[in-house]
């Protein structure tokens, strides 16, 4: 990749990812609220407005780490489906992503950050992931089955654009909430006490479905 690019290019990329860097250290020790882009220039010795040459705010910077989390998400799981996989699998394979970097999850699925709004970009990528859990979500049953079926057959926001049945739809979106449910309860240590192996938990609410 680097390759086609100038110095200066290679130079600029190496400063982003070393800010992204410090970022995501920062808010692994006190929370994406506390993001401070002049702490940062400190920590690298440079000044603020030297800093703000590679990114223009707080919320770009956000951004940033946003979509790499996105994009990493997006193709950990469509290598996943085409190579195959199960449902099941499948919310071993996100599972075992989320665990791999907490923060990195907890950005983009955790509590939102104030005041921040994500471009439109953002939402293109997680479509990605989107369209994929409608795959493997699929089902051939067209009838709705139940009033949140008729629902969503009505009001198409979470699938957006994409094409799928209502109880496709409803199926992913039962799939999504099981998963995210699990996977916040553990990353939040609420499950360690329990003293079970939250996959398997994972396992059997997929496969319930």
């Amino acid at each position: 990749m680097d390759a086609g690019r100038n110095p200066r290019e290679r130079y600029r990329a190496q400063v982003r990812d070393e800010v992204k860097r410090h970022a995501w250290e920062q808010i692994a020790a006190n929370g994406v609220t506390a993001l401070s882009l002049n702490a940062i220039a400190k920590e690298m010795g440079m000044t603020g407005p030297a800093l703000y040459r590679y990114f223009a705010g707080r919320d770009e910077l956000i951004t940033a780490l946003i979509r790499d989390a996105y994009r990493s998400l997006a193709d950990t799981v469509r290598a996943a489906h085409e190579a195959g996989t199960t449902a099941v699998a499948l919310a071993a394979v996100i599972r075992e992503w989320a665990l791999s970097d907490p923060q990195r999850y907890l950005l983009i699925y955790g509590t939102p950050v104030p005041g921040y709004h994500a471009p439109d970009d953002i939402t293109a990528i997680s479509d990605e992931i989107l369209a994929v859990l409608l795959e493997v979500c699929g089902t051939a049953e067209e009838t709705p089955q139940s009033p949140f079926d008729v629902f969503l057959g009505m009001d198409r926001r979470w699938a957006g654009k994409l094409l799928a049945s209502s109880p496709t739809v409803h199926r992913a979106l039962s799939f999504w909430t099981r998963l995210q449910g699990v996977l916040s309860l553990e990353l939040s240590g609420h499950l360690t006490p329990m003293g079970f192996d939250p996959g398997l938990l994972l396992a059997e609410e997929v496969a319930d479905l």
